[in-house]
Order: C-alpha cells, then sequence, then structure tokens
C-alpha cells in the first residue's frame, strides 16, 4: 500500500509549481484529478514538443494523474467541479491568477462551510494580501525579486537558474505542506488554507546570502560556477581543455591538495594562502598556479589525483552524460512511464521506500478521463456528449 492511497487531491493547475506539488503526492499514491481547460489544457502542454512530440515540462510534472476537461466558467460544469470536490476531495489546490478561485466559489472559507475537513492549498507569485499581491510572477520575475539573480552568473552577466528554481521551491513548500495538513486532519479532523508564496519559497532558499549581507554588508560576488567566499572551490581546466569541477572545504584538505595534486607542498604554508579568507580574496594568483599545474594534465589525470587524495570533485556533465550517469544506473533509479506517444523513461523519484514502490503511471492526454470521471457521477454517455458540444467538458 502507497501511503497516500486513499487521498484524492483536485487541483486547477498549470504550468511548473502546481502541477510539481500535485505529482509528488500521485507518486506517494494519491489520486489527483487534474481540472484542464476543453481544447487547450494546461497551457504548459504547448512549451515545446521535445518528448516525442510532448512538452518536457508537461512530461516531467504529470505522470499518475488523471485529465479530466472543464470549463469552469460553463454553469453544469461549476456543478460537476463542486460535485466532485465535496463527494470525493481531500485536499484541493489550485494556482489560478489571484482571486479566481475565489470567485469560483473555491476558497477555504466557502468549501470548509460544507466539508470542514477540506485542505485547501493556494499557490501564487507573492501570496493572497500585500502590494504584490495581483502582480504577475513567473519564474525569472521571482528569481529576480527574491535575489537569486544578483548574485548568479559572472561580474558582468546576472544569469538566472537554468531549471525553474522558483517554481519548483513552491512546488516542494506545497507539498510538503500538504502532507503536514493531512497529518494534523488526521490528529484533529480539522481542514486548513495554505498559502504558498514563490517569493517566500525561494526567500528562504536565499538565507545565506542574506545573512552574508546582513546589515548592508558587501552581497556575495557573482562568480560563475566558483564559489563566492570559498577557494578554491569551482571549475579548473585541465590541459586538454575539459573542465574539472573540485572543491574544499578547510585548511587540512588545502594541505593535502598541495601536497597530492598540486604536488607543491610548500604552497601551503606561504602567508598570501594561509587561510581561506586570504585565499579567496587571492584568487587570481592562486588560480594561475593550479591552472599551471593543471596544463600538463588530462581531466583524467586531475580526477584522479584528486580521488586519491581525497579531494572533492566532478565532472562538468552534459545533458546526454546525465541519461547515461553511471550512479544512476547502478542504484536502478531509472524506469519508464506511458505517454500518448509512447513510451519514455523517467527518474524514479528520490528516496527509497521500504514498503512499497513510487507510483509511476502515464502521463494523461487531455481530458483522457473525463468520460470515465463524469460516468461515476451518474451522466450518461448522450449527456456527456451534449456537455462535450456545448464546450462545458
Amino acid at each position: 500500500m502507497q501511503p497516500l492511497q486513499g487521498i484524492t487531491v483536485v487541483t486547477l493547475e498549470h504550468a511548473i509549481a502546481a502541477p510539481f506539488a500535485t505529482r509528488q503526492l500521485a507518486d506517494m499514491g494519491a489520486r489527483v484529478i487534474k481540472i484542464e481547460r476543453p481544447g487547450t489544457g494546461d497551457f504548459a502542454r504547448g512549451y515545446d514538443e521535445r518528448v516525442r512530440g510532448l512538452a518536457s515540462h508537461f512530461v516531467w510534472t504529470n505522470r499518475s494523474k488523471e485529465s479530466l476537461t472543464l470549463d469552469v466558467k460553463h454553469e453544469e460544469a461549476q456543478k460537476i467541479l463542486m460535485r466532485l470536490i465535496i463527494e470525493e476531495a481531500d485536499v484541493v489546490v489550485q494556482n489560478l491568477a489571484p482571486g479566481a478561485a475565489a470567485r469560483l466559489g473555491l476558497s477555504y472559507e466557502a468549501l470548509s462551510k460544507v466539508k470542514p475537513g477540506i485542505i485547501v492549498c493556494d499557490i501564487s507569485g507573492y501570496g493572497s494580501d500585500g502590494p504584490y499581491r495581483d502582480k504577475k510572477a513567473y519564474d525569472l520575475l521571482i528569481q529576480s525579486e527574491a535575489g537569486f539573480v544578483s548574485v548568479t552568473g559572472t561580474p558582468d552577466t546576472p544569469s538566472k537558474a537554468g531549471p525553474s528554481i522558483a517554481d519548483i521551491a513552491a512546488g516542494m513548500y506545497a507539498y510538503t505542506n500538504i502532507l503536514a495538513a493531512l497529518m494534523h486532519r488526521q490528529q484533529t479532523g480539522q481542514g486548513q488554507r495554505i498559502d504558498i508564496s514563490m517569493l517566500e519559497a525561494l526567500g528562504e532558499w536565499m538565507n545565506y546570502p542574506l545573512y552574508y549581507a546582513f546589515e548592508g554588508a558587501t552581497p556575495p560576488a557573482r562568480t560563475g560556477a566558483s564559489h563566492a567566499t570559498i577557494y578554491p572551490y569551482g571549475p579548473f581546466a585541465a590541459g586538454d581543455g575539459k573542465t574539472v569541477m573540485l572543491g574544499l572545504q578547510n585548511e587540512r584538505e588545502w594541505k593535502i591538495f598541495c601536497d597530492k595534486v598540486l604536488l607543491q607542498p610548500q604552497l601551503a604554508s606561504e602567508e598570501r594562502f594561509s587561510s581561506n579568507a586570504k585565499r579567496s580574496a587571492k584568487r587570481a594568483e592562486l588560480s594561475a598556479l593550479i591552472l599551471q599545474a593543471f596544463s600538463s594534465l588530462t581531466a583524467a589525470d586531475v580526477a584522479q589525483r584528486l580521488e586519491e587524495a581525497g579531494i572533492a570533485n566532478a565532472q562538468v556533465n552534459t545533458m546526454a552524460e546525465v541519461w547515461e550517469h553511471p550512479q544512476l544506473k547502478a542504484r536502478q533509479r531509472w524506469t519508464t512511464v506511458e505517454t500518448a506517444k509512447g513510451t519514455v523513461p523517467a527518474l524514479i523519484p528520490p528516496g527509497s521506500w521500504q514498503h512499497s514502490a513510487a507510483r509511476m503511471d502515464p502521463v494523461p492526454a487531455l481530458g483522457q478521463h473525463t468520460d470515465a470521471i463524469l460516468a461515476q457521477q451518474g451522466y450518461d454517455s448522450a449527456r456527456i456528449e451534449a456537455l462535450r458540444a456545448e464546450g462545458a467538458v
């Protein structure tokens, strides 16, 4: 039995934050019913066609769900949605435009009057109140507002993260808060409202640079792939043009690095490099020495020295190399999921469950489960076709 088996989630979601949260609930066995707009569905379905004609974001965040198409502005569709929530749902998740869910009667205040145990999770860019409540919020914009972009990139070029980290952060906090709310309901019988803000989620992840810049202190510098305050810690080119990523954490490792990797043990005792703060301040000088030492070596040679010395290191892998990563293969972290375009590989969710495997059911086609869900509500095929003709489903 999976941990959330028997829990039903109804979600009015699009893009990444809410779908990522609800997919993880589905991974743990919850029934997740995704409400989509007839004809077009979640707009993330149209982001690209990289996965055999399907969108990469959508395939990632929507497996193991049921897709029900409803025009939530249609009177009959509203009745279907409300009946589904009242009769079936334990959790309602939404990341519609601010105020849209409340106008549809889907606020916690409204739903809890008829279903006191309901859990409602609202996800938005800036939260349900405050001067930024109605401001549009996309991942890049939140990365900027939260200060992430200001400390990421090179000295000349501020940069966003490649993945949608503001969405991912919000999705993770929605997921964990929903789990906590389910535990609270189990203990008390009470439902509750959860208000997740992308800004606050990513703001939590920014606490190190925030504290580093405490009370007007200079913030961490943008240093590309290098660490802003620890050195050497980052990418270094070998003689064959390939890059090795390495990192030192303490003075013991610095001495070993000088002795076993650079083969220059005397560097460890030089006053200019005698502490991390001094090495970081003199990083241009130290970088030149390291690059000179690596210039006669291949990246494989450097990695071997680092491994033998017990110094942390990594390859700068491409996406193709991650697909073939030997550690993921050795730990059997790949499985497959079905889609409307055939079987595709998928990473098993992080963590190992002793008593059950993660649920890895198909990625739904748009409206794939509409007829079955409506039939469960007592609609016959003729009435379903009539609703479809009206554009309600």
